[in-house]
């Protein structure tokens, strides 16, 4: 009998050890996911700062930023700037549309000890970490923690 050409046995060995290795692999991986083994973990960053905000369209097509416990206006957008601030927070209006949420809760903006930044929707759970959009664009949110809110 003659093989035909081109056509090999895999050798017996090869397929078992291949076994072993695909069966091995999964029970160390198994055995690490149960125990932690080999996993970083970043400790929390505690909480430095927060400010509940409240966004209002003006009739001019600017955005008043609005201090949610004094009511009191911040900051001022106006028409036609500020497209990174007003692109988040459209998302975050459109996710409260979708869920029937109005406007009556604030949202959470907060600056965290490791420096970062988030602005969160109560209303909804969504989260927003603003500085892995850069600190161009994470400035804006930066200047509405620290406005201070004017005096009467």
């Amino acid at each position: 009998m003659t093989e035909e050409p081109g056509h090999q046995d895999v050798p017996r060995f090869a397929l078992v050890a291949a076994a072993v290795l695909v069966l091995g692999t999964t029970i160390l991986a198994g055995i690490a996911r149960r125990t932690d083994i080999g996993t970083t973990h970043v400790p929390e960053a505690g909480i430095v700062q927060v400010r509940d905000l409240r966004f209002e369209d003006l009739a001019d097509g600017g955005v008043a930023v609005r201090d949610a416990d004094t009511g009191q206006v911040v900051q001022r957008f106006a028409p036609g700037t500020n497209a990174f601030a007003r692109g988040v927070l459209r998302g975050l209006a459109r996710e409260r549309r979708r869920e029937s949420f109005g406007q009556e809760q604030p949202f959470r903006l907060t600056h965290w000890s490791d420096g970062r930044l988030s602005l969160d929707d109560p209303a909804t759970g969504r989260h927003v970490d603003l500085e892995v959009f850069g600190p161009t664009n994470s400035a804006v949110f930066t200047g509405l923690m620290s406005a201070a809110t004017p005096s009467s």
